[in-house]
């Protein structure tokens, strides 16, 4: 597996890592077998959050048993103040069950203010820096779907690491990657296959690791195939020729701005919708051919588009900001004549 630096934290991480999200819909034994996988193909990075439910703990129970030895962890708070941060970090050790956490990142600073409240006084900062001092975590990164956030973190100079989207839709943050890398900060890519949006994920992941400025790419995995894949990529990494190149494009051209990540954040719905598995169908429905497999999905789902009744709970708690309620009146219009 190709490594990289990640940044000041000296840490060789792998090309590829391990998305922790997605396993939350995982049995233990599953999770023990991506584990397993992922030491055998070399990946040597993953990354979870507090957010991610049972994430942590699953992730632990594999690792007493495969061995802690062989992966940087990291993890993630979503908390801003002092007091809750320390009390996230103390439930981080106990449910990944290790005595230090290799990397703890600020999960998804949203706003300037949010910023401001972690680096000020009695803020999160300043407790991940007692933790560090303490030896309970190394290094502390932060995350966030804001470009200005994140760029103001680099002008301060006190994280050793970013997360930021990336890939050939979202492809914003390449002059941010570029103030990283000259200030030797670690860069670590999300939603490098959009939330699975791509139809052609080796290409999609590829587009990403030529950028010489990213140090670890965390797609999100659920199955020892998805490892086994994904793997590939940093086990024998080729640039795309002009074709591939020419075919994501037009993967990405088809698939616009405004989709679905699969982030899984607005959940849960109140009416039981599984919102992002919405999208995906549709899409499979209009973009690629498979009218027939997406409407069986769509007919085999428990609840679906047309039970939701716009109560607007899911919105708010999407990091793109969505018109989640609208993209589902669009699903439902698609599908509703045809079932």
């Amino acid at each position: 597996m190709e490594t990289r630096l990640l940044g000041r934290t000296g840490l060789e991480v792998s090309l590829i890592g391990f998305g922790g999200i997605p396993i939350q819909r995982c049995n233990q034994w599953e999770v023990d077998e991506i584990i397993e996988n992922l030491i055998e193909e070399g990946v040597n990075f993953i990354d979870t959050a507090r957010a991610y439910t049972n994430s942590e703990k699953m992730i632990g129970e594999a690792l007493k048993q495969w061995g802690r030895e062989h992966f940087f962890l990291a993890t993630k708070t979503p908390q801003l103040r002092y007091d809750d941060v320390i009390a996230d970090v103390k439930a981080s050790l106990c449910d990944l069950q290790t005595d230090s956490i290799d990397l703890y990142q600020f999960h998804n600073a949203k706003t300037m203010a949010a910023y401001e409240t972690i680096m000020g006084p009695g803020g999160g900062y300043d407790a991940l820096a007692d933790c560090k001092k303490q030896g309970l975590i190394k290094h502390i990164g932060i995350t966030s779907h804001s470009y200005e956030v994140l760029e103001r973190a680099l002008e301060d100079d006190r994280f050793e690491t970013i997360q930021f989207p990336y890939n050939i839709v979202e492809n914003r943050g390449a002059p941010l990657f570029e103030k990283a890398k000259l200030s030797n900060v670690g860069v670590i890519i999300m939603k490098p296959l959009a939330g699975g949006a791509f139809m052609n994920a080796d290409y999609a992941l590829r587009w990403v690791a030529e950028n010489p400025n990213i140090s670890v790419l965390i797609p999100g995995m659920d199955s020892v195939k998805q490892v086994l894949d994904n793997a590939k990529i940093g086990n024998d990494f080729v640039p795309l020729s002009e074709t591939e190149r020419q075919t994501l494009e037009a993967d990405a051209k088809a698939l616009g701005k405004t989709f679905c990540r699969r982030c899984g954040y607005c959940a849960p719905c109140p009416q039981g919708i599984d919102i992002p598995m919405q999208f995906i169908v549709e899409g499979y429905y209009r973009r690629y051919d498979l009218e027939e497999w997406a409407l069986d999905r769509y007919r085999s789902f428990a609840a679906n588009a047309s039970d939701c009744v716009s109560c607007g709970e899911c919105e708010p708690r999407c990091p793109y900001n969505l018109p989640i309620r609208e993209m589902l009146t669009k699903t439902r219009e698609l599908f509703d004549p045809l079932v």
